[in-house]
């Protein structure tokens, strides 16, 4: 069976429990040492499975990070929940949840380098975790942006992810800062709902 199928079908609790394990270790190492510091073999010490464990989960490091993005914004997505953002335009509360997003990434900078190399891969196993970031982003513009029609709305997020994934490059590789990522889903999100 392959990783991905593995993944589509439900875990057990006990397995599902053993894969949380697995990604929060390699977000602590990663948020230490950054993308370089995640081994599967430090990983698997750090979570106590054993390294074929890991593999029945995730296909490659790229693919465990890809999964632990994923996370980050389902934690992003509870704490957008709890404290919804209060602007009074769609487009303010939009360009809220971006900059917040944007302060968790720089509160962890060497993970969130990490995360955002780990989304550059070409691995095929980085897909469900990339699937699962927009998704999650998805939903927590959904009631900002219920204004527009699911269509438009899908192009919107489209051409933010593409503006974010672009700025992340650059504060990664260290020609911009992580307040011109903010700056730039700002201006980006700002024209588009103009």
């Amino acid at each position: 069976m392959a990783v991905e199928e593995l993944l589509d079908a439900a875990l057990t609790p006990r397995q599902e429990q053993r894969r949380r394990r697995v990604i929060k270790a390699a977000r602590k190492l990663a948020a230490t040492g950054g993308y370089d510091a995640v081994q599967m073999r430090e990983v698997a010490a750090a979570a106590d499975v054993a390294l074929g464990t890991i593999y029945r989960y995730f296909s490659s490091k790229d693919a465990l990070l890809a999964a632990a993005m994923a996370e980050w914004t389902s934690e992003l997505q509870e704490l957008i929940a709890r404290t919804p953002p209060a602007g009074g335009t769609p487009a303010d509360r939009l360009v809220e949840v971006l900059r917040r997003a944007c302060d968790s990434m720089e509160a962890q900078p060497k993970l969130s380098a990490a995360l955002v190399r780990a989304l550059a891969s070409a691995d095929d196993g980085v897909a469900a975790g990339s699937a699962d970031v927009n998704a999650r982003v998805a939903a927590i513009s959904a009631e900002i942006l219920d204004h527009l029609d699911p269509e438009t709305r899908a192009d919107v997020l489209a051409v933010l992810g593409h503006v974010w994934y672009s700025a992340l490059v650059g504060w990664v590789n260290g020609r911009t800062r992580i307040e011109d990522v903010g700056d730039e889903l700002e201006r980006a999100a700002r024209l588009l709902l103009a």
